[in-house]
């Protein structure tokens, strides 16, 4: 498997728990009061899922459009990292505990359609030049 395809999967991936972090996690805590030790809702833990998002998926996207010269899943990734920038920039202080979970769930899938559709690309661009 190659970096970019590599890549792309991890953004899906860190998407995935981004979304999940936000949706699902009040209801694990209720239901298992041990895992408030953790204090996996700080605002730090949001940071860093964006630290770890922003170079993948620039890297991934970048390389992609590269193959595939569709500069609208760049566009695409773009709009959905500036949603989760923005929402892990602002917080629930500006923007409410639910729209922060909102802008946060709205950018991961943004971004995790971005990276789908990157990877399918590549993929089709890879067989193509195969032939």
């Amino acid at each position: 498997m190659n970096t970019q395809a590599f890549a792309d999967k991890t953004a899906i991936g860190l998407s995935f728990i981004c979304t999940i972090h936000c949706l699902a996690l009040p209801f694990i805590v209720v239901m298992l009061p041990s895992l408030a030790v953790f204090n996996l809702e700080d605002e730090i833990y949001q940071l860093w899922m964006v630290i770890a998002v922003i170079p993948t998926s620039l890297y991934a996207l970048t390389m992609g459009c590269k193959k595939h010269k569709k500069a609208s899943v760049i566009v695409l990734g773009a709009v959905g990292l500036a949603i989760i920038i923005t929402a892990t920039w602002l917080g629930h202080d500006v923007l409410g505990e639910t729209g922060e979970k909102v802008f946060s769930v709205l950018g991961a899938v943004i971004i995790a359609l971005g990276h789908l559709i990157n990877y399918q690309l590549c993929r089709y661009s890879h067989c193509q030049n195969q032939l």
